[in-house]
Protein backbone atom coordinates (compact mmCIF):
# COMPACT_ATOMS: atom_id res chain seq x y z
CA UNK A 1 0.00 0.00 0.00
CA UNK A 2 2.86 2.38 0.79
CA UNK A 3 4.23 1.85 -2.69
CA UNK A 4 0.90 2.88 -4.28
CA UNK A 5 0.81 6.10 -2.27
CA UNK A 6 4.35 7.04 -3.26
CA UNK A 7 3.65 6.15 -6.90
CA UNK A 8 0.46 8.22 -7.02
CA UNK A 9 2.32 11.15 -5.41
CA UNK A 10 5.05 10.81 -8.04
CA UNK A 11 2.54 10.72 -10.90
CA UNK A 12 0.74 13.74 -9.49
CA UNK A 13 4.03 15.61 -9.11
CA UNK A 14 5.08 14.76 -12.69
CA UNK A 15 1.72 15.90 -14.10
CA UNK A 16 2.03 19.21 -12.24
CA UNK A 17 5.61 19.63 -13.38
CA UNK A 18 4.64 18.82 -16.96
CA UNK A 19 1.83 21.39 -16.80
CA UNK A 20 4.25 24.08 -15.58
CA UNK A 21 6.77 23.27 -18.31
CA UNK A 22 4.14 23.29 -21.09
CA UNK A 23 2.74 26.59 -19.78
CA UNK A 24 6.23 28.11 -19.80
CA UNK A 25 6.81 26.82 -23.35
CA UNK A 26 3.51 28.34 -24.51
CA UNK A 27 4.46 31.71 -23.04
CA UNK A 28 7.95 31.58 -24.56
CA UNK A 29 6.63 30.44 -27.96
CA UNK A 30 4.11 33.31 -27.93
CA UNK A 31 6.96 35.77 -27.42
CA UNK A 32 9.04 34.11 -30.15
CA UNK A 33 6.15 34.17 -32.66
CA UNK A 34 5.48 37.83 -31.85
CA UNK A 35 9.14 38.77 -32.34
CA UNK A 36 9.36 36.71 -35.53
CA UNK A 37 6.29 38.53 -36.88
CA UNK A 38 7.93 41.87 -36.11
CA UNK A 39 11.03 40.61 -37.93
CA UNK A 40 8.92 39.73 -41.00
CA UNK A 41 7.52 43.28 -40.97
CA UNK A 42 11.08 44.65 -40.70
CA UNK A 43 12.28 42.49 -43.62
CA UNK A 44 9.34 43.61 -45.77
CA UNK A 45 9.91 47.28 -44.88
CA UNK A 46 13.61 47.08 -45.75
CA UNK A 47 12.86 45.22 -48.99
CA UNK A 48 10.40 47.92 -50.05
CA UNK A 49 12.72 50.78 -49.00
CA UNK A 50 15.79 49.41 -50.83
CA UNK A 51 16.48 50.79 -54.30
CA UNK A 52 14.72 50.53 -56.65
CA UNK A 53 12.16 51.98 -54.27
CA UNK A 54 8.95 49.98 -54.00
CA UNK A 55 10.21 46.96 -55.94
CA UNK A 56 11.19 43.77 -54.17
CA UNK A 57 14.09 41.79 -55.59
CA UNK A 58 14.01 38.02 -55.92
CA UNK A 59 16.53 37.60 -53.11
CA UNK A 60 14.45 39.81 -50.81
CA UNK A 61 11.32 37.91 -51.77
CA UNK A 62 12.99 34.62 -50.81
CA UNK A 63 14.00 36.14 -47.46
CA UNK A 64 10.43 37.32 -46.89
CA UNK A 65 8.93 33.92 -47.75
CA UNK A 66 11.46 32.15 -45.54
CA UNK A 67 10.71 34.41 -42.58
CA UNK A 68 6.96 34.16 -43.18
CA UNK A 69 7.05 30.36 -43.24
CA UNK A 70 9.18 30.38 -40.11
CA UNK A 71 6.39 32.31 -38.36
CA UNK A 72 3.90 29.69 -39.60
CA UNK A 73 6.07 26.93 -38.13
CA UNK A 74 6.06 28.83 -34.84
CA UNK A 75 2.27 29.14 -34.95
CA UNK A 76 1.94 25.41 -35.62
CA UNK A 77 4.22 24.70 -32.66
CA UNK A 78 2.10 26.99 -30.52
CA UNK A 79 -1.04 25.18 -31.68
CA UNK A 80 0.54 21.82 -30.83
CA UNK A 81 1.51 23.03 -27.36
CA UNK A 82 -1.95 24.47 -26.76
CA UNK A 83 -3.63 21.22 -27.85
CA UNK A 84 -1.31 19.29 -25.54
CA UNK A 85 -2.09 21.67 -22.66
CA UNK A 86 -5.86 21.42 -23.19
CA UNK A 87 -6.22 17.74 -24.10
CA UNK A 88 -3.03 16.06 -22.83
CA UNK A 89 -2.36 14.63 -26.28
CA UNK A 90 -0.25 15.50 -29.26
CA UNK A 91 -2.05 15.85 -32.59
CA UNK A 92 0.16 13.91 -34.96
CA UNK A 93 -1.39 15.48 -38.06
CA UNK A 94 -0.32 18.92 -36.80
CA UNK A 95 3.23 17.65 -36.32
CA UNK A 96 3.23 16.35 -39.90
CA UNK A 97 1.85 19.67 -41.18
CA UNK A 98 4.54 21.53 -39.23
CA UNK A 99 7.25 19.32 -40.73
CA UNK A 100 5.86 19.89 -44.23
CA UNK A 101 5.86 23.66 -43.70
CA UNK A 102 9.45 23.51 -42.42
CA UNK A 103 10.56 21.48 -45.45
CA UNK A 104 8.65 23.82 -47.79
CA UNK A 105 10.45 26.77 -46.19
CA UNK A 106 13.80 25.06 -46.76
CA UNK A 107 12.93 24.25 -50.38
CA UNK A 108 11.83 27.83 -51.07
CA UNK A 109 15.04 29.41 -49.75
CA UNK A 110 17.31 26.70 -51.22
CA UNK A 111 19.83 27.61 -53.90
CA UNK A 112 19.47 24.53 -56.09
CA UNK A 113 22.27 25.56 -58.45
CA UNK A 114 24.88 24.69 -55.83
CA UNK A 115 23.41 21.41 -54.60
CA UNK A 116 24.22 17.85 -55.51
CA UNK A 117 21.44 15.96 -57.27
CA UNK A 118 21.40 13.33 -54.51
CA UNK A 119 20.59 16.04 -51.95
CA UNK A 120 17.66 17.16 -54.11
CA UNK A 121 16.47 13.56 -54.43
CA UNK A 122 16.72 13.17 -50.66
CA UNK A 123 14.66 16.30 -50.10
CA UNK A 124 12.09 15.08 -52.64
CA UNK A 125 11.90 11.70 -50.88
CA UNK A 126 11.42 13.47 -47.56
CA UNK A 127 8.58 15.59 -48.97
CA UNK A 128 6.88 12.51 -50.44
CA UNK A 129 7.27 10.54 -47.18
CA UNK A 130 5.91 13.40 -45.05
CA UNK A 131 3.03 13.96 -47.46
CA UNK A 132 2.13 10.27 -47.44
CA UNK A 133 2.36 10.17 -43.65
CA UNK A 134 0.18 13.27 -43.34
CA UNK A 135 -2.40 11.78 -45.71
CA UNK A 136 -2.53 8.47 -43.82
CA UNK A 137 -2.80 10.13 -40.40
CA UNK A 138 -5.44 12.63 -41.60
CA UNK A 139 -7.44 9.80 -43.17
CA UNK A 140 -7.23 7.78 -39.96
CA UNK A 141 -8.36 10.77 -37.87
CA UNK A 142 -11.24 11.36 -40.27
CA UNK A 143 -12.28 7.68 -40.05
CA UNK A 144 -12.10 7.71 -36.24
CA UNK A 145 -14.19 10.89 -36.06
CA UNK A 146 -16.76 9.42 -38.46
CA UNK A 147 -16.93 6.23 -36.36
CA UNK A 148 -17.40 8.23 -33.14
CA UNK A 149 -20.15 10.29 -34.80
CA UNK A 150 -21.84 7.12 -36.00
CA UNK A 151 -21.71 5.57 -32.51
CA UNK A 152 -23.08 8.79 -30.95
CA UNK A 153 -25.97 8.96 -33.45
CA UNK A 154 -26.76 5.27 -32.87
CA UNK A 155 -26.81 5.69 -29.09
CA UNK A 156 -28.96 8.85 -29.30
CA UNK A 157 -31.42 7.26 -31.70
CA UNK A 158 -31.70 3.91 -29.91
Amino acid sequence: MGRQVSTSWMVSFLKSFERIVVTALILLMTIVVLLATVDVARIVAYAIADPPLGLITTDSLLDIFGAFLLVLVGIELLYTLRAYWEEDEIHVEVVFAMALIAIARKVIILDVKHLDSLVLLGIAALVVALSAGYYLVARHVKDVCAEKRKIRLTSEGG
